[in-house]
């Protein structure tokens, strides 16, 4: 556990052959909302019902599960 605090990775087998990798979480690095609304100031505005539109006609989204 320290090497992978460290930051190593490592490579888990099963009688000598690869079935798996080890490796660190990403650090999540913290973003400020001054930041996020300076790189979203230039964006175009969210057209709600437009948006709607378009998740909709990709995304299956009924009431009846599927399966």
């Amino acid at each position: 556990m320290r090497s992978l605090d460290r930051g190593e990775s490592f490579v888990v087998t099963r009688n000598g052959v690869p079935v798996g990798e080890l490796i660190p979480l990403r650090r999540r690095t913290f973003v400020s909302a001054e930041a996020v609304a300076a790189a979203f100031a230039g964006a175009p505005e969210l057209e709600p019902e437009r948006f709607r539109d378009d998740i909709d006609a990709v995304v299956d989204q009924g009431p009846v599960p599927r399966g």
